[in-house]
């Protein structure tokens, strides 16, 4: 028998009864040329140990403590898993000139927002993708200043440029930067699926409702085994065009 969504334990006997009525949480499907997208899943979120988030937030304001580490194995599992069918995996995360100057609305909501994002024991940068998953040499890392891994960068033009009809969007925070990269994806019309395992928030409540509320309007939340089974069946050779994550030859001009 199928387990309950997550979000049920959330939600009001006439919260379901509203959903189910209105129609909303039809499942969209997986497309045909989809690429995966891991959002944010660097140092600033997870902390550099796995331990109890409230011990983790006195060094990593962001972290999402052990939560966010609960979602590295089912992330390497679709990471890899995409890599060897060749389709794109692309990675987000931060950036942030060292004075902060350009921190810009985030300095509004959180009072400890000017802290550096590096380890005090190590000196290595937040933004740093965890070790566990880090990008390889042919994978596309998008550096971003806002939520939306889609605001501000070169995300949609890769896309199109790879025919990419669909997004297995995965990481964090739940109800932050990946609800918002949803939200785009959805409005470029890309179907949009969340691999559920691989994604993570500091606050379970806010998880599982944004999961509920992605699922009701904007995307599929998906279980990790059924999304490896869809990559496993996917055609091979449907992206002749991925980075070869081989350096370029010295002294070759771009073209203009």
């Amino acid at each position: 028998m199928a387990s309950e969504p997550i979000w049920n334990q959330f939600l009001t006997e006439r919260d379901k009864a509203v959903f189910a009525a209105a129609g909303y949480g039809a499942r969209a499907g997986f497309g045909e040329r989809p690429a995966v997208v891991v959002v944010d899943v660097n140092y600033n979120f997870t902390g550099d140990r796995a331990e109890p988030i409230l011990e983790s937030i006195k060094r990593w304001r962001n972290s999402c403590g052990e939560d966010g580490w609960a979602a590295i194995p089912p992330l390497q599992k679709l990471i890899g898993a995409a890599r060897q069918k060749r389709i794109p995996v692309i990675y987000s995360t931060g950036t942030r000139r060292p004075d902060n100057w350009d921190a810009g609305g985030w300095a509004w909501k959180n009072n400890r927002n000017a802290e550096a994002p590096t380890t005090r024991d190590t000196n290595r940068d937040g933004n740093d993708i965890v070790d566990e998953i880090a990008p390889a040499p042919q994978d596309i890392v998008i550096e971003k200043l806002k939520p939306s891994v889609f605001f501000g960068t070169p995300l949609l033009g890769f896309l199109v440029d790879l025919k990419v009809d669909s997004l297995l969007i995965t990481g964090t925070t739940t109800s932050g930067c990946v609800r918002a990269t949803v939200i785009d994806g959805f409005s470029h019309n890309f179907r949009c699926t969340l691999v559920e395992e691989g994604c993570f928030d500091r606050s379970q409540a806010s998880h599982a409702i944004n999961l509920c509320d992605m699922h009701a309007k904007y995307a599929d939340v998906v279980k990790l085994d059924e999304t490896l089974a869809y990559i496993a069946a996917l055609p091979n050779g449907l992206f002749p065009n991925l980075p070869t994550g081989v350096p370029a030859v010295p002294g070759r001009k771009a073209a203009e």
